[in-house]
């Protein structure tokens, strides 16, 4: 049995355990080491997890600061492989590095102890000129997709990052184990991105890719990476209604709750007579309370009970917080009102059944928690521009 195989069985047998997989991007031993204590499936080695412990954001994985591939093979050689003993650890690989010939580099990749390779940093992450100029020049993701092949051929472990369907399927064909759709650097932090794709565009672009990739294998194992998704209750989200199993992730491990804990605790030693030491340390340990938190709740919330009566009073008073506050704080941080969230996810929602099921439009309303039609069509209307019916003829129909 090679270590292609090795990995799949160990996957696989983690995956009927727990129900989904984790990898998680790392920079340092440290992360690698409590990232498999907390239960991680996975770790991948990447030129932006290091630049992420030195303080820079993951950009810096795109730009001539080092060897990406130097980088990689330095830290994660002497920190990782080292401390990480029971899970597999997957190298980060650019291909178009000048510097190597790939096919023995892989071969090095192998020799070093690693159980597979990604392809990272990917030209998938690039646009415009600049991704133009690359190209010319001959770093294109064709070479991504060759070291993809080349690493199966040689028995390697391959996790695949994808942008598109026609990217997936070239992975498939080159023997990808994993087909990961990136969707994009991850939102939140001091070094997030600032502009993302919103998680339903990000679950309907990972739709479409798998759906694209059934058609050749069902059995590909799906994951996604980064972009909007930054908590479990996002994830969770990804998960409903889908055939995704697992999810990567790099700065939500890593940077994010660095920047939180440190920033916070500092603040606490500074002000010597902060009494919430105590408190704030119980908090990240408990991974409980705090603003976010208390926006994630009804986020979740709103995703379970969308079809019933919510009210942002009936929120207020199961976290034990004033109305005010708390509307305060869920247009503070997401920048709309709370109606107008829930009012967008149940339009959302109510066009995800009409695409996928043949009801009768009173039903829909129903099921998305407007019991009275034509109030639901009004509203519908509002915010989508047409009435539902309407929608269905435009947007439905006519892509059948």
């Amino acid at each position: 049995m090679n270590e292609k195989e090795r990995v799949r069985e160990f996957l696989d047998h983690r995956y009927k355990i727990q129900g989904n997989l984790i990898g998680v991007a790392a920079g340092s031993g440290m992360t690698g080491k409590y990232a498999e204590r907390g239960g991680a499936d996975f770790i991948l080695a990447l030129s932006s997890g290091r630049f992420r412990q030195m303080g820079v954001s993951s950009l810096a994985g795109f730009l001539a600061y080092q060897n990406n591939n130097e980088l990689v093979m330095d830290f994660a050689h002497r920190e990782l492989i080292p401390i990480v003993k029971n899970i597999p650890i997957f190298f980060g690989l650019f291909p178009s590095d000048p510097t190597i010939e790939l096919d023995s580099y892989i071969d090095m990749i192998k020799d070093k102890g690693f159980a597979g390779v990604n392809n990272y940093p990917s030209v998938g992450l690039v646009d415009g000129d600049f991704r133009q100029a690359l190209e010319e020049d001959g770093t294109t993701y064709d070479s991504e997709v060759e070291a993809i092949r080349i690493a199966n051929q040689k028995g390697l472990f391959t996790v695949a990052f994808v942008f598109d369907e026609d990217q997936a399927m070239q992975m498939m064909d080159a023997g990808a184990d994993v087909i990961c759709v990136h969707l994009g650097f991850t939102e939140g932090g001091f070094l997030g991105a600032k502009k993302i794709i919103s998680l339903q565009e990000a679950k309907k672009k990972a739709v479409q890719i798998f759906n694209t990739c059934n058609q050749k294998n069902a059995n590909i194992m799906k994951m996604i990476y980064g972009g909007p998704v930054t908590s479990p209750i996002d994830v969770s989200y990804m998960y409903e209604d889908t055939d995704i199993i697992g999810y990567i992730g790099g700065s939500v491990f890593e940077r994010i709750p660095s920047e939180q804990t440190l920033t916070e605790i500092t603040k606490s030693f500074k002000q010597t007579n902060d009494f919430h030491y105590d408190e704030l340390i119980e908090r990240i340990m408990r991974g409980i309370g705090g603003q976010q938190n208390y926006i994630d709740f009804i986020k979740k919330y709103i995703r379970l009970h969308y079809m019933e009566d919510i009210t942002i009073h009936e929120l207020a008073h199961i976290l034990n917080l004033s109305r005010t506050y708390l509307s305060t704080l869920f247009k503070q941080e997401l920048g709309i009102s709370f109606t107008q969230y829930l009012i967008n996810f149940r339009m959302n929602r109510a066009i995800e059944i009409l695409k996928t099921k043949d009801l009768p439009l009173h039903i829909v309303a129903e099921m998305v928690g407007y019991p009275n039609y034509t109030n639901f069509s009004k509203i519908f209307k509002k915010y989508k521009g047409v009435s539902p019916r309407k929608y269905i003829e435009t947007n439905i129909k006519t892509s059948l």
